[in-house]
């Protein structure tokens, strides 16, 4: 039993809010697709959706800085087929040296084609 006396203040537990629903485009197959962190694409004709995730790492050469190698980002997407209920997570590069620029999934080619200087776009090319 908990018993708060006059002129006692009780703090409140912080409420996380919600993270917001993902917000879905649609685009044909074999089109470039900017997607912001957290939005989707769901392709055309396929039984695919390609969500942009997270940042797992980002090495880049920032602007104004001189370095002595460019560096590479490294992107979480969440692929999906919805209609079967399949969906497996991807890390793309964006640069050949620290692993794949693309992967293959519901008989598709995803590839990481740009990224934004704040890594807050992707875009990815799907066929």
């Amino acid at each position: 039993m908990l018993t708060v006396g006059a002129g006692s203040t009780v703090a409140a537990a912080p409420v996380a809010p919600a993270a917001p629903a993902p917000s879905t485009v649609s685009a044909p197959a074999g089109q470039d697709v900017t997607l912001r962190l957290g939005q989707e694409v769901a392709v055309q004709g396929k039984d695919l959706t390609v969500r942009y995730t997270r940042v797992v790492a980002d090495s880049r050469c920032r602007p104004g800085m001189q370095c002595v190698w460019q560096g590479e980002a490294t992107l979480a997407f969440l692929l999906k087929e919805p209609g079967r209920g399949e969906s497996t997570t991807a890390e793309l590069h964006s640069g050949p040296r620290t692993g794949p620029q693309a992967t293959t999934f519901a008989a598709s080619r995803i590839e990481l084609v740009s990224v934004s200087e704040d890594a807050e776009e992707a875009t990815v090319r799907i066929s």
